[in-house]
């Protein structure tokens, strides 16, 4: 048979894109407090970070990006897999930031917390694909599936180093739509690498399956409130710091 038909909802893939930057941004102001933070603050910062990234700019901007594509069939989600792939996200973020943002900056740590993030965040995007339930198969078109691993381990390394270069915040408003950017690039190359062919019989959703209107919600309300929550902390740290320095 024949790969299903797809369009892309324009509205939504342009949100994709704003979510995206927002997460970027976000996590530039919380990161810049790692290199130097100890303790259960470091600890505090660098989740924060973590989540602005991992959970904002890379998982949300995924599953908009996913309720962006339609198909003429009828696609839910399976809450364990759609769990698991934040949990990847946020996880690998946050091990990439410790592993560039503590100790002697180096090309060796960038590389490396760089490789380890992007085949996360790879790892991530296929998990998330992987927990659409739908009456059809899913398989990849191999050059495609290699060139979204690759841009995801360079946008990582990019993201990484950004994140402990810049202070100023225009530089991160600037950089955070770079980053967004190259997010989305990720995420929709491993989209046109997917190849779904439609079954012959309906395929029963879980039990614990959600549907794309209630994910929706979720994506749009709670990742929205975390990130503003996330912003206005990292505005106080950097008032504060300015004053003490006065």
């Amino acid at each position: 048979m024949n790969p299903a038909a797809a369009s892309y909802d324009l509205l939504l893939v342009i949100l994709s894109y704003v979510i995206s930057v927002f997460g970027a941004y976000t996590a530039l102001q919380l990161a810049v407090a790692i290199p130097t933070a100890k303790g259960r603050v470091l600890w505090g910062w660098l989740l924060g970070a973590a989540f602005a990234m991992g959970g904002g700019a890379i998982w949300s901007m995924h599953f908009i990006a996913m309720l962006a594509y339609k198909m003429s069939m009828p696609v839910s989600y399976d809450s364990g897999l759609t769990l698991a792939s934040l949990a990847v996200a946020i996880l690998v973020t946050g091990i990439g930031l410790y592993i560039v943002g503590r100790g002697e900056a180096s090309a060796v740590r960038l590389v490396g917390g760089g490789l380890f993030t992007g085949l996360g965040v790879a790892a991530m995007h296929y998990t998330g694909m992987a927990a659409m339930v739908m009456p059809a198969t899913l398989s990849y078109r191999p050059s495609l599936f290699g060139l979204s691993i690759v841009i995801a381990v360079a946008a990582s390394i990019a993201a990484l180093w950004l994140a402990f270069n810049l202070r100023g915040n225009w530089q991160m408003f600037g950089s955070a739509f770079v980053m967004g950017a190259a997010v989305c690039g990720m995420h929709y190359t491993g989209m046109a690498a997917a190849i779904i062919i439609p079954g012959r019989q309906p395929t029963p959703a879980p039990v614990a399956a959600m549907g794309a209107g209630d994910l929706a919600l979720y994506v749009f309300v709670i990742t929205a409130i975390l990130l503003t929550i996330a912003l206005i902390v990292a505005h106080r740290r950097s008032a504060r710091a300015l004053l003490y320095e006065a």
